[in-house]
């Protein structure tokens, strides 16, 4: 089985009969070569010969790839439960480092024969490749199908290809205890139940979580003080292995939405696509004119609407118990990569003291995978997020974003974001 990248934890079972049975065929056509990613572009480059990546007798491929793919070093998180394909090769003192961009994720264990890549491909969603770490042959993008879609196309990623964290009580070899549970980690999870199995640098006050700790043998639970306000990690494992010695605490918060946004926009894509394409037959069928929606298609049409919609405001998000602070230079790099309004104002700017993000929307209203979206479901979506963005509840305020929060919003996309409706600026 593989699961590369970002099977951060323990498959729910089997691939979902969407994945199964609907993915390969029309109109979603997964299994086709993909094209329109940042990944597909440096793999055609790469074939061609346009493109070199240099080999490091250390880190092989890792840095160049990175480069390659716009990906900072300072993205690093590094997990240490044995929850990957390559599991054999991850222990507390041989983590894998994973590192994202808004386009692709890369995994990677030193000395291991292969690093892992998920492209957020704008047609396709999630998409999974390989690349062999061989100073000998020239490096080339492995794409992989049924074998990463065992974990990557279950409940926790509502059924369609996807990204997904999980944290675990891990034993001493970074084996997950099953027994004590497992969790899945979104910006909607408490912070007491975050990050087992994974290191974390930086401050949280007295707020706790599971990371950098070994679960007890009796217990099999982890310890929260053990792993709290941890800023060097060089007592765990050789840091001197990895490209960075951080696994950041900021940035596996930004990691855990970026990877729950990407597959609420990949299911809703999928599913309205699908949508469409049995009501156009049903309209050919019946004579109808193209474009007409009976009422189960514009149902589906509302639904991931607002599936979509709850998860790019944050509406589950939970307050930090404690102000957070990372250790490595990721804040200030994430920030800055924003597209900024007339006041300096961006949807990547971070709180970090109550909640992740300063304006409650995601910066990934920005990305190339919600603008490929179905043209029928962003007039949804944009209709939708305009009537809570403009005006209030009857008797107060509502309650998916206070009023300062809508304004601040509203200005930075009206700032920023090509392709919003006219009546949007009238």
């Amino acid at each position: 089985m593989l699961a590369p990248v970002l099977a951060l934890g323990l498959s729910a079972g089997a691939a979902s009969p969407q994945a199964a049975d609907v993915l390969r065929g029309a109109p979603l056509h997964y299994d086709a070569p993909a094209t329109a990613g940042l990944v597909e572009r440096v793999g055609r480059r790469l074939e061609s010969g346009d493109l070199k990546l240099a080999f490091d007798p250390d880190a092989g491929y890792l840095p160049a790839l990175l480069d390659a793919l716009e990906i900072p070093v300072s993205t690093q998180i590094l997990v240490f439960s044995k929850t990957s394909f390559q599991s054999e090769r991850i222990s507390p003192a041989a983590p894998r480092a994973i590192f994202f961009g808004d386009a692709a994720y890369v995994g990677s264990i030193p000395g291991a024969p292969l690093v892992e890549i998920t492209s957020i491909d704008p047609e396709r969603g999630p998409v999974f490749y390989t690349l062999e770490q061989d100073a000998e042959r020239a490096p080339r993008f492995v794409r992989r199908h049924d074998e990463c879609l065992q974990c990557h196309a279950i409940s926790h990623t509502y059924g369609w290809p996807g990204n997904l964290v999980r944290s675990v009580h891990p034993d001493r070899t970074g084996r997950p205890i099953l027994s004590s549970g497992t969790e899945l980690v979104t910006h909607a999870t408490p912070f007491e139940k975050r990050w087992g199995g994974w290191y974390v640098t930086g401050t949280h006050g007295d707020a706790r979580h599971r990371g950098n700790a070994i679960a007890d043998v009796e217990t099999e639970m982890v310890d929260p003080e053990a792993g709290a306000n941890i800023e060097d990690l060089a007592q765990y494992f050789d840091t001197d292995r990895y490209l960075s010695p951080h696994s950041d605490i900021v940035a596996l918060m930004v990691f855990e939405h970026q990877a729950e946004m990407q597959n609420r926009i990949a299911r809703a894509g999928y599913e309205v696509r699908i949508a469409l394409y049995r009501q156009a037959e049903v309209n050919r069928i019946f004579g109808d004119p193209p474009g007409t929606l009976r009422g189960s298609t514009a149902r589906i049409l509302k639904s991931q609407a607002k599936k979509l919609l709850e998860t790019m405001l944050l509406e589950t998000e939970i307050r930090l118990p404690a102000p957070i602070v990372g250790t490595s230079g990721f804040a200030a790099e994430f920030t800055a990569r924003g597209r900024c309004d007339e006041r300096g104002r961006s949807l990547r700017d971070l709180d970090l003291a109550e909640r992740l993000f300063r304006y409650p929307c995601s910066y990934l209203v920005h990305s190339p995978e919600f603008d490929e979206l179905p043209a029928e479901l962003l007039e949804v979506v944009y209709r939708d997020l305009w009537t809570i963005l403009s005006t209030a509840a009857d008797g107060g305020e509502p309650a998916r974003l206070a009023a300062p929060d809508r304004t601040a919003i509203l200005e930075i996309l009206l700032a920023t974001k090509d392709g919003l409706p006219a009546y949007w600026r009238s």
